[in-house]
């Protein structure tokens, strides 16, 4: 089978009550871990990749380990989603490329750092929307910037975020906003910005409400309750792959994630995809490091890498199970992008804004 679009997978997790975790792939190893987690729980997949990954891993090598993971589990439906592109060209450059998926980061200029005007972000998503959804692709839209509202800073995810410092109001999506950005854009999820960022450092204790803005995202659903929401930065940090890698030689800093509990609140409230990086890079640092130091004369990669994969599906395996996934990869009807160009052409997928009090 081939790829699916996102928007089947979301419109079946709104139908159904749960959340997609979206994992960041860069290797073979992270793409393994996620597809045994899923073949294992029968979850469906969204793999996803930054511009950076694309550089790292090159567009052919990153396609055929895509194509490798749907030939070998072809009973999962599998999504692959661009991650935080920051114009129409990168967009455009991911769906040549066999993504059925992508992301147009409007909330920031093309230069991936300047926090862009709400008008620009309309104009350049609603771009991408047009040329995407004629093919079938799915778009992810974003307004609001990540960052901290403990220190007003964020966290660039392979050369993606903003500098400086902003206010409160620039790091917390507005609902009325998101109204006419969803109805002018026509984006099939809308990443909302709540306080959570990339990377490990996102929260200095653990978070409360004025931290983390979980509330947003009922606000915000409330006014679009026919929008799938996405959740970005929501890595757990999960303390035990901290206390491992310090214990082999690491020097993480005392730091915290956002819990899984709340991300389950934000899943009631119509959080549909929910992006993570760092939990799965903090349980492959500690599988290497572990394997390094208990073994320190062998030098077989697959030494190292053979239990990064463990550890790494153990963390896939647990959000599937926390977020309702597992078990609903066999229910959904696997269909390709050249239905989707249809259903767009004849209006059959148009954004329902019909505001509720």
């Amino acid at each position: 089978m081939a790829l699916v679009p996102m928007r089947l997978l979301l419109d079946h997790a709104a139908e159904n009550g749960y959340g997609i975790p979206a994992y960041n792939v860069n290797n073979m190893e992270q793409i393994l871990s996620i597809m045994q987690a899923a073949d294992e729980t029968d979850s469906p997949v969204i793999l996803q990749a930054s511009r950076g990954a694309r550089k790292y891993a090159g567009e052919n090598f990153l396609r055929h380990l895509v194509l490798a993971a749907i030939e070998t589990y072809p009973h999962i439906p599998v999504v692959m989603h661009q991650d935080h592109g920051n114009s129409p060209a990168t967009c455009y450059s991911a769906i040549r490329n066999g993504f059925t998926s992508v992301m147009m980061d409007g909330s920031l200029e093309a230069d991936a750092k300047t926090p862009a005007s709400f008008e620009y972000n309309v104009n350049v998503t609603a771009e991408v929307v047009k040329v995407a959804h004629s093919i079938g692709a799915s778009v992810e839209g974003e307004l609001g910037c990540l960052g901290s509202l403990e220190t007003g800073q964020g966290e660039a995810e392979d050369g993606h975020g903003f500098e400086g410092t902003l206010s409160k109001d620039q790091l917390l999506t507005d609902p009325d906003e998101a109204v006419q950005f969803v109805e002018q854009t026509q984006v099939d999820a809308l990443a909302v910005a709540i306080g959570t960022s990339h990377g490990a450092y996102k929260f200095t204790r653990k978070p409360t409400g004025e931290i983390l803005a979980i509330s947003r995202i009922e606000e915000i659903h409330k006014r679009l309750p026919n929008t799938h929401l996405v959740m970005h930065g929501s890595s757990s940090v999960p303390q035990e792959w901290l206390e491992m890698i310090n214990q082999y030689g690491g020097q993480i800093p005392e730091t915290y994630g956002v819990p899984v509990e709340e991300i389950q609140k934000g899943i009631k409230s119509g959080v549909r995809k929910v992006n993570i990086d760092t939990d799965n890079r903090l349980a492959i640092t500690a599988a290497i490091r572990e394997a390094a130091m208990k073994d320190p004369s062998n030098f077989d990669p697959r030494h190292f890498l053979k239990p990064s994969i463990k550890y790494m599906k153990q963390v896939c395996s647990s959000r599937y199970e926390a977020f309702g996934t597992a078990g609903n990869a066999s229910k959904i009807k696997q269909v390709g992008v050249d239905i989707f160009a249809a259903k767009y052409s004849n209006g059959e997928l148009d954004a329902k804004v019909a505001v509720t009090a």
